[in-house]
Parts: structure tokens; C-alpha cells; sequence
């Protein structure tokens, strides 16, 4: 297994089904700012289904489709990030991140989205990194910023969410552009 230093005590590493147990714990800590920006965190509700979520991910990334990584910090999981989509022919991915209140204000996310972003370009030859976020998430949107993404469109009521309709902002960089 591989562990990547994002900070001192902070480590990106692969986030798989054995894991189940940490993952529902970290979700249950992190549902209520996690769930409104990322409806799958809701699904994760007890060691069933967030075994089964983990299973998903790891089939996906053997199909090379997706791909999940933790965050950890002193050794807790405290967030992550996410191939949300990824297909190599078309030379295309989506991004996706969360972080539990313990993790916030240390540029922890930014850094874990910068190692994903540059392994796709650099190892995996994609041309574009994308990354949705709802625009009322403004962390989101400014984390979007820092990585030197252009907000390319607002997908208007594109998704529903706990009876209402969600707007979608869409970021992405090229990769002609990433330094």
C-alpha cells in the first residue's frame, strides 16, 4: 500500500473495502457537513452499505472507471477524495473530495485534489480534470479556484437532493494548463 505525505501527520492512501469499519465511523462524524454536498454520504449509514460502498469504488477502480483515497490526519480518517469518473480513452476525469470538520483549515483537501489532478496528467495522460460542486458550497468553489480551474458552466437544477432541485457548478483545467 502506498501513503503519500500531504502534510506533517497527514497522509493520502488508498481507501478500500477492509476499511469499512473506519469509513462508517468517519462518516458518521462527518454526515452532517459532508451529506449536503455529497448525496452518497448518506448511504453510508451502517457497516453494510458502507462496506458496500467501498466494494463499489474498488470493482470501479479494477474496471479503471474510479478510484477512492482517504485522508488521514494523526492517523483518523478525516476526509478524502475521489475519481468520481474516469475514462482513459476519452482522456477525461471528475474529481471529487470531502472532509470531516476535524480536517477543515489545514489545505489538506487542495493538496490531496493536486496529487489526483497531476497523476492524471503526468501517469495517465488525461486532457481535462473535472470538478462538480454545488455553487452554495463555497469551499468547494474556492478549492476549485486554488487548483487554477475555469468555471466552465452552472447546470441549473440538475440533480434532486431531500425534495429540491440542485444547481451544479462545473470547474475544469486542461492539461496544457496544469503547472
Amino acid at each position: 500500500m502506498f501513503s503519500i505525505e500531504l502534510t506533517e501527520g497527514a497522509q493520502l492512501r488508498p481507501l478500500e473495502p477492509w476499511q469499512a469499519e473506519e469509513f462508517l465511523a468517519h462518516m458518521d462524524r462527518a454526515r452532517e457537513t459532508v451529506d449536503p454536498w455529497i448525496p452518497w454520504a448518506s448511504v453510508s449509514t451502517d457497516l453494510a452499505s458502507a462496506t458496500a460502498t467501498l466494494q463499489r469504488y474498488a470493482d470501479n477502480a479494477a474496471k479503471d472507471k474510479q478510484r477512492l483515497y482517504g485522508i488521514w490526519l494523526d492517523g483518523i480518517l478525516v476526509g478524502g477524495t475521489m475519481f468520481v469518473a474516469f475514462d482513459a480513452a476519452a482522456g477525461n476525469c471528475e474529481i471529487g473530495v470531502w472532509l470531516e470538520p476535524a480536517g477543515t483549515g489545514r489545505g489538506l483537501i487542495t493538496r490531496a485534489a493536486r496529487v489526483l489532478i497531476d497523476w492524471a496528467f503526468t501517469t495517465r495522460g488525461m486532457h481535462r480534470v473535472e470538478w462538480h460542486c454545488n455553487p452554495a458550497n463555497l469551499n468547494s468553489s474556492n478549492v476549485a479556484k486554488r487548483l487554477g480551474m475555469t468555471r466552465e458552466a452552472l447546470l441549473r437544477e440538475s440533480y434532486p437532493w431531500q425534495g429540491r432541485r440542485n444547481d451544479t457548478e462545473i470547474w475544469a483545467v486542461l492539461a496544457h494548463e496544469w503547472t
